[in-house]
């Protein structure tokens, strides 16, 4: 699978404990940054990560800040991106097959490394279900693409 990966300076070090996870496991990666723990804006690693999914450049992307918050609020910006803030791995397995994420977010300042990976890993596994699910993402695709501000 072809993967984007960004983070800020606060999700560094478990980024690259991610992309080695990912390598090991066969996956392409497409680094977008940070490469060092220099202070920087995580809107601009979210967007680039986001863009790159949502111009189906990768299949999906994984997004690392402290927390996990900014990173995926930026990415939901992007059209065609549903980016999912994932704390447990229940999470994870849910936002796939309920809603098709197709970006990750997760944060290094809350979650331990051994978890964080588990996570990654349910998430590439998981796969969606479909049937009920999918008439809520085509709502959610309604409000994206028409600029619609309630659905019936």
């Amino acid at each position: 699978m072809q993967i984007s990966i960004g983070c800020d300076h606060a999700g560094f070090e478990l980024k690259e404990r991610v992309k080695q996870y990912l390598k090991d496991s066969d996956h392409q990666i497409d680094d977008q940054g940070t490469f060092n723990c220099a202070s920087t804006d995580y809107p601009d690693f979210a967007a680039t990560v986001a863009q790159t999914v949502s111009e189906a450049r990768s299949e999906r992307g994984i997004l690392i800040c402290g927390t996990g918050i900014g990173m995926s609020i930026t990415a939901n910006k992007v059209a065609g991106v549903r980016a999912a803030l994932c704390h447990s791995v229940e999470t994870a397995r849910l936002s796939r097959q309920h809603n098709d994420s197709n970006v990750l977010a997760i944060g290094a300042r809350v979650l331990e490394p051994e978890l964080a990976l588990a996570i990654v890993e349910e998430w590439l596994q998981a796969q969606f279900e479909g049937g009920r699910h999918q008439k809520r993402l085509d709502k959610i695709e309604l409000l994206e693409d028409k600029g619609v501000t309630q659905v019936e």
